[in-house]
């Protein structure tokens, strides 16, 4: 039996209440207890402790986290929670820490993980598809989703964690077609596990 570590790092803002994250979390929640695979789940607007969250991890044979794009990152919230928790396991716990020793302190930054496991990253944003990968779009000048969110796969890989293909759920604000974001989920979902 496998074990899964679900995220929910939405943040509750006047404009987004985090029904679609709150909804593919429960969707995720829902496909790996339907196939056998423990589950246990974190929300960032619910309270945590460091030492709880930082055993998740060690017991998590995969992580999965779901989060809105958020100014091109993530929510304050769950960036307080890699401050804190991810600050505190990288002391040992998660992480023998960045990596380095002393006999060769200019090698191996950041590969210093002790988890062995995968994650994905499922993502809701409010830009359509077409703003990625194409660089005549301006704004993102031909980035991809993932070059898009490198801090958080580097943030995994320090622990290290494997990467498995992200999900995104595009113009989930101005155009949303969130039947067919859910179809196309069950089916990314089914691709890996």
């Amino acid at each position: 039996m496998k074990n899964v570590f679900i995220i929910n790092g939405h943040q509750k803002y006047p404009f987004s209440e985090g029904r679609l994250n709150a909804a593919l979390t429960e969707k995720a929640k829902t496909f790996f207890q339907n196939r056998g695979y423990e589950v246990k789940l974190t929300t960032m607007e619910d309270d945590y402790e460091v030492n709880t969250e930082i055993e998740k991890f060690k017991w998590a044979d995969i992580v999965f986290f779901q989060t809105p794009l958020n100014w091109m990152g993530v929510s304050w919230s769950f960036k307080k929670y890699i401050d804190t928790v991810f600050s505190y396991g990288m002391m040992g716990e998660l992480s023998d820490g960045d990596g380095r020793s002393k006999a060769a302190p200019k090698k191996n930054y950041g590969l210093g993980g002790k988890l062995n496991g995968n994650y994905m990253m499922s993502v809701t944003a409010n830009a359509p598809k077409e703003a990625f990968n194409d660089p005549d779009e301006t704004f993102f000048a031909g980035l991809s989703e993932d070059e898009l969110l490198r801090p958080m796969h580097l943030n995994f890989k320090w622990f290290g964690l494997e990467p498995l293909s992200t999900f995104m759920a595009y113009d989930v604000m101005k155009n949303p077609d969130i039947e067919n974001d859910f179809a196309r989920f069950e089916k990314h979902l089914m691709n890996h596990f």
